[in-house]
């Protein structure tokens, strides 16, 4: 048994609103769980714990990211290194494979497609699905029995997590959260087909990336109709085009975005907005390449890196000014969205756009902070949001019962955010990891 001692206990329940931190706690954990934590004058340490001593230092769970890649062991260690301790993998276009040989490596949460031709699916490597996945450079969608077969499959390897994507029409959409629901995945909308309204409507668990969910705004389905059927348009049709436009004409104090914002509270939908996507288009950004986790990654094994020597985007001037115009108008949307209070859910994107494993993290949790959470909400978006939303009660908080994953900090992240980066310690399902050990190559 193992005995962490002194320190304060970060309360992140409640979404942040709770505020009942514990001073000079007591964290016991026994076989990678915690079987109690609490204030020193009723939580005994047993005799012969091995014991960490923390006085003055704070203690929170190990942080969540909602949606990344996890391509090499040099990614795990720079997750790990900087805290975060569970991640919801995603193997695609932009971050590549997962990695699954990595040791030591943050809790992965599988995340996989469903509905469509997806090359990248979890299942392409099974016979069966190998020819039915395959989309030939044209996504499509299945047919609702290959559908529901998909989702059997995909759930019996453990998948944690579906992703909606942009083909998928309103009326599957509607038949794959239902049947992930029932096999116990949470549901990603990232929908461009599917109007939001209906999404929400349906059910969908979170939305994901800023950068489309705006289209939530303009409510219009990106669909053409063939004959007795309605297909998704091919990406970068027309009427995605049109959509985009109308999004984008949309100003943050136009009714419907407050309308929006609220209806997402309302319908206890969560927002994945991976703003570290934008960080870099933003004002206020440094180069993250300086981080001491960067030192271990490689700019080539990302898509669309910065350069290393200054920290931007290699963009022509006029190229990155259109984009800089449309990162901060989607901030001012966002920023009036969150006056509706909806939840949120802290994921980086890693590793693309910019966006880093670990680091971005704790770039997404400052612009959270920035957006108009507390610190305290920001913590609760990367730990118990996720237990709280997904009912993951696995991890999100250092309490009796959870996974022993948790940061030991040195300063108090509730008063700035910037000290979830203040990290002494990483404990992972019990084990306390050296910190230096993960920084050579």
């Amino acid at each position: 048994m193992t005995a962490i001692t002194g320190a304060t206990l970060i309360d992140v329940s409640a979404h942040g609103a709770s505020t009942h931190d514990v001073a000079n706690a007591v964290v016991l954990i026994q076989g990678g769980r915690i079987i109690a934590a609490g204030p020193a004058a009723t939580t005994k340490v047993p005799n012969g714990a091995q014991r960490i001593d923390r006085p003055g230092r704070f203690i929170i769970p190990g942080l969540v990211d909602g949606f990344a890649g996890l391509q090499s062991q040099a990614e795990a260690n720079a997750m790990l290194y900087e805290g975060v301790t569970s991640v919801v993998v995603s193997q695609d276009d932009r971050r590549g494979h997962l990695f699954r040989q990595a040791n030591p490596a943050p809790h992965t949460y599988l995340l996989d497609s469903a509905g469509s031709t997806d090359d990248w699916s979890l299942l392409r490597d099974m016979p069966a699905w190998h020819d039915r996945l395959a989309d030939h450079g044209k996504s499509a969608e299945l047919s609702p029995d290959d559908t529901s077969a998909q989702l059997k499959a995909t759930a019996a390897r453990g998948t944690r997590v579906i992703w909606l994507g942009w083909n998928i029409t309103p009326e599957n959409a509607r038949a794959i959260i239902a049947q992930s629901h029932a096999h116990h995945m949470v549901t990603y909308g990232e929908f461009i087909a599917t109007p939001y309204a209906a999404g929400i409507a349906d059910g969908v668990d979170a939305l994901l990336h800023m950068s489309r969910y705006e289209l939530g705004l303009v409510q219009s389905p990106v669909t053409v109709t063939l004959g007795s059927h309605v297909v998704a348009e091919p990406a970068g049709g027309m009427s995605e085009k049109a959509a985009y436009s109308a999004a984008e004409a949309v100003q943050a104090g136009d009714p419907r975005v407050t309308a929006y914002g609220d209806r997402l509270a309302r319908a206890n939908v969560a927002l994945i907005p991976t703003f570290s996507l934008f960080y870099l288009l933003l004002p206020g950004h440094r180069n993250l390449w300086h981080e001491p986790a960067a030192t271990i990654l490689d700019p080539g094994s990302m898509t669309l890196a910065p350069n290393p020597a200054t920290g931007e985007f290699d963009l022509p001037p006029q190229a990155r000014a259109r984009q800089e115009i449309r990162a901060r108008h989607l901030w001012a949307l966002n920023t009036a969205l969150q006056a509706g209070h909806p939840i949120y859910l802290a994921a980086s994107g890693a590793a693309t756009l910019g966006a880093m494993p670990g680091i971005s993290m704790h770039v997404e949790l400052s612009l959270l902070v920035r957006l108009g959470l507390t610190p305290r909400q920001a913590l609760a978006a990367a730990t118990s949001n996720y237990a709280d939303k997904f009912g993951w009660r696995e991890l999100g908080e250092v309490a009796s019962g959870r996974r022993a994953d948790l940061l030991i900090l040195s300063a108090d992240p509730t008063q700035d955010i910037a000290s979830t980066d203040r990290i002494e310690d990483v404990v992972l399902a019990g084990h306390e990891l050296n910190r230096a050990a993960l920084l050579k190559k």
